[in-house]
């Protein structure tokens, strides 16, 4: 999978978030996208995800030298955020058979299989409502590495993880992420420390002006 930003910029109102923002992702590697809290991180992973639109430029999408249509990226993505929801109602086991309804697991894993590797064996058929902050972070990161996509997006994947979570987590990118496109966004160094490239979010900050032709 390749995804190619051309002059992206994104903004809130009258005030650019970040602009001229020209990268290319490539399968088989991980990149982290960096800066203080605050700075757009997030708002430029959910862009890549398409969950967000942009201002200016463009973005395309390939898998295997061919263009992916803008309304089919997000069945080649999947993304891990502090801001995503779990569906709480469900039980541990009801809401991971849901999701692979909708995007299948890799070939390796199942439901149970999952369960049992993010260590929640005892939690399978307990409701979602009821988990720690922990142990729901342990559900999303798992949703979205173990689904069969050739894209993982991870939005501070380490948040709410104690000492035994943030080894869980680079357990999982480590035995799960390799051959796949990864992209890391966070501050926290241990969260992106295994990264090949590193895109700082500052660099395509663009202070604003009076100008018109910057809003219309």
């Amino acid at each position: 999978m390749k995804i190619r930003l051309t002059k992206v910029g994104k903004r809130f109102n009258r005030e650019w978030i970040f602009r001229n923002l020209d990268f290319e992702f490539h399968s088989e590697r991980s990149y982290a996208i960096t800066g203080p809290n605050g700075s757009g991180k997030s708002t430029l992973l959910q862009i890549i995800a398409g969950a967000t639109t942009f201002n200016e430029g463009d973005i395309q999408y390939f898998l295997a030298d061919k263009k992916i249509n803008a309304e089919n990226v997000y069945t080649n993505i999947s993304i891990a955020a502090p801001y995503l929801e779990l569906v709480e109602e469900m039980t541990l086991m009801e809401f991971l058979q849901f999701h692979s309804s909708l995007k299948s697991w890799l070939p390796s894993v199942d439901s149970k299989k999952i369960i049992s590797i993010i260590n929640l064996e005892e939690a399978a058929q307990k409701q979602i409502r009821y988990f720690s902050s922990g142990m729901k972070q342990r559900v999303k990161l798992a949703q979205a590495i173990f689904s069969n996509v050739p894209v993982v997006l991870l939005d501070e994947p380490c948040t709410n993880l104690d000492e035994e979570g943030i080894i869980l987590y680079k357990t999982l990118v480590n035995d799960h992420c390799k051959n796949r496109l990864l992209i890391v966004s966070s501050n926290d160094t241990q969260e992106y420390d295994f990264c090949e490239e590193n895109i700082s979010i500052n660099k395509y900050k663009k202070k604003s002006n009076n100008s018109n032709h910057d809003y219309i």
